[in-house]
């Protein structure tokens, strides 16, 4: 009988935000979302300039946990989940650790996408959800090998998790997901009325 093994890795974290502490209200970070957004004009000026769907603080703010205590909070929970994540990587950091370096708002509405992409000079990217109506997007995530693969066939449409070329990760209201940040993903077409609202991350190494 022939040995196929499985080889290098893609991994996707996927877990309650609540797991590890301290817990948040995800209808107080909600508010805290829109009132922010409220505020932002450089914010939605750099949406519309962008042709960005929607509104992101990513351009307009960078001090978000600096600013409001409810993201201060964020920050802890998340630095928790990012050191389990880089555990699970088997990183060998040295005498360094892996720190945020930026954390933005994102409310898409109706119709809205963001189109795909990765994160460079980042080791880990995530984002946890604060809002998520029936019929919104999910996370779709790209096979990294997919740029490489020239004269390959497609694969099945039920071939197994871990050799699609797509996969469609599906969070709820208070999770949290995390992959490396070299891989190539997007947020489809939200077909929700109401808007998704979530917030994003990066992690580095320093």
């Amino acid at each position: 009988m022939p040995k196929i093994t499985s080889l290098f890795a893609t991994r996707l974290y996927h877990a309650p935000l609540s797991d590890f502490a301290p817990k948040l209200d995800p209808d107080e970070l909600e508010q805290h979302c829109y009132a922010i957004a409220e505020d932002d004009e450089a914010g939605h000026d750099w949406c519309e300039a962008q042709g960005y769907p929607g509104y992101t603080s990513y351009a307009s703010l960078d001090d978000l946990p600096w600013r409001f205590p409810i993201f201060a909070d964020l920050v802890k929970a998340l630095d928790a989940h990012v050191a389990a994540f880089a555990k699970d990587l088997a990183f060998d950091l040295g005498d360094k650790a892996l720190k945020l370096d930026s954390i933005w708002i994102n409310i898409l509405p109706e119709g809205g996408i963001h189109t795909g992409h990765i994160h460079p000079h980042s080791v880990i990217s995530g984002t946890t959800y604060v809002a998520m109506p029936d019929g919104t997007s999910a996370l779709k995530l790209e096979d990294p090998r997919l740029p490489m693969m020239m004269a390959s066939p497609g694969r099945t449409k039920d071939a197994p998790e871990d050799l699609a070329q797509f996969h469609y990760a599906k969070p709820s209201v208070g999770d949290v997901l995390l992959w490396e940040s070299w891989l190539r993903h997007e947020v489809p077409m939200n077909m929700a009325e109401d808007e998704r609202v979530s917030v994003s991350f990066n992690y580095g190494w320093e």
